[in-house]
């Protein structure tokens, strides 16, 4: 934890590190502070945005639910699966009988009246081949729904943190503006007992203005990632993003796998298994077109009236159209390629989800060691050099752009660090999204 502590009225700057557990706890902003002029240092404006809200704080299981359960792409995704699945039905359908009616001459007398019932009859397995088409094809949308699950929660995982970080960089840009605002009142203070040049004040001035504006962006960036949040799960009221907090973890960062143990995982990705029942899909598609060159049969069963023989005659027929010109050969070569071209998408797919894997695993790596790196060594280094600044201008040894470099590279050290855990959250996000929604168990970013 980082503590500003105000002594004497004198510019007593020193955040002092605090370390929990190995990690970097949140920063506190410092409380306002006046003076005993008559001038006082005025409230930070982007302190509104992290203002404490009047509903609870949003964990990452509460988002991911909401996301789940009202995202329009998901919601899509069911009804394709739902859509799909009602044409199994429809596959195992059996044609319907025809019936008819001929009347042979208009007098009653000589007259014939023929009544009709036919019924088609399918060979060559055509009722099994598309029930096992359409089965196929519920597969490929229960992969897509998969695939689609494991996307909006990379995104909400992603989003979450976006606006925990930003949460926090807010917060920091609100500590800076205290201390800037300390420092220009200081600064304003030794102009007036002669004990530095009004150049000194003039510099503290533009630095306050440089850290108001930082803070006014880092408000605009928290404000767009909560919008980012809230439309994951549908809500795009402009009013519903101020709203939102979040409540999470910072102090720890995901964990890293093995490459052995994340790797052995990629063959049961939603979208590899999307790719294979394409495969299935198409291949039952050719047994389709393959049962379609059987030609059916139709046997009719009727009856005859001749009123001018006086009797009646059972009618007995059997149709069986011969393919001579079609034998469907079109759509079955159309079946073979668009098989062919499933597997060659397999591969493809497979190689594209390698290199994501890759990807995000480095990144991972490097923005994991990058935080290590910032949270051990210089952000230590950083925070001593401004202390012993802060110090140093107290006593007059050392001027206030010294106090303003040293506090420029703290902060921009805490800004690299806040991006490295960014970084490593997004990056675990991608692995989880390539893996599937439960296949990395092990990220868990709620802890």
């Amino acid at each position: 934890m980082y503590r500003v502590s105000v002594s004497s009225g004198m510019l007593a700057l020193a955040l002092l590190p605090v370390w929990t557990d190995g990690a970097v706890a949140q920063i506190v902003a410092p409380p306002p502070v006046h003076v005993s002029e008559s001038k006082s240092v005025p409230a930070a404006s982007p302190s509104s945005a992290t203002s404490a809200p009047s509903t609870p704080a949003l964990t990452l299981p509460q988002a991911l639910e909401r996301a789940l359960a009202a995202n329009p792409e998901l919601s899509a995704a069911r009804r394709e699966a739902e859509a799909v699945a009602a044409t199994i039905r429809q596959a195992g359908v059996i044609p319907n009988p025809n019936v008819s009616m001929a009347v042979e001459d208009r007098r009653r007398d000589t007259r014939t009246t023929a009544f009709e019932l036919s019924q088609p009859i399918e060979l060559g397995g055509k009722r099994a081949a598309r029930v096992a088409a359409a089965s196929r094809a519920y597969d490929t949308a229960q992969a897509e729904l998969q695939a689609k699950a494991a996307d909006i929660r990379a995104l909400v995982i992603t989003a979450f943190f976006s606006v925990l970080l930003e949460q926090e960089r807010v917060r920091l840009a609100n500590a800076a503006l205290s201390i800037a605002q300390r420092g220009t009142d200081i600064a304003g203070r030794r102009v007036m007992a002669g004990k530095v040049s009004p150049v000194e004040e003039t510099r503290a001035r533009i630095a306050e203005a440089g850290v108001r504006l930082e803070a006014q962006q880092a408000v605009s960036d928290l404000i767009l990632a909560r919008r980012k949040l809230a439309a994951t799960w549908g809500g795009n009221a402009m009013g519903m993003q101020a709203a939102i907090q979040v409540d999470g973890n910072l102090n720890s960062l995901p964990p890293e796998p093995s490459w052995d143990a994340i790797y052995a995982q990629l063959q049961d990705a939603p979208l590899m298994q999307r790719a294979r029942t394409e495969i299935q899909r198409w291949q039952a598609q050719v047994d389709v077109e393959k049962s379609k060159r059987i030609p059916d049969v139709t046997v009719s069963l009727g009856m005859q009236r001749n009123n001018e023989l006086g009797r009646d005659q059972a009618l007995f027929g059997v149709s069986i159209p011969l393919p001579v010109f079609d034998r469907n050969q079109g759509n079955l070569l159309e079946a073979l390629r668009r098989a062919d071209k499933a597997g060659d998408e397999l591969a493809a797919v497979a190689i594209r989800l390698d290199g994501e894997l890759a990807q995000a695993y480095t990144t991972l790596h490097n923005a994991r060691e990058q935080a290590r790196v910032l949270r051990d060594d210089i952000l230590p280094g950083a925070q001593s050099a401004y202390d012993a600044a802060a110090r140093g201008f107290e006593f007059g040894k050392f001027s206030f752009l010294d106090v303003l470099d040293a506090q420029r590279t703290l902060l921009q050290t805490r800004t690299q660090h806040l991006r490295a855990m960014a970084d490593a959250y997004a990056a675990a996000a991608e692995i989880d999204r390539v893996l599937g929604v439960s296949a990395s168990a092990s990220f868990n970013p709620s802890k």
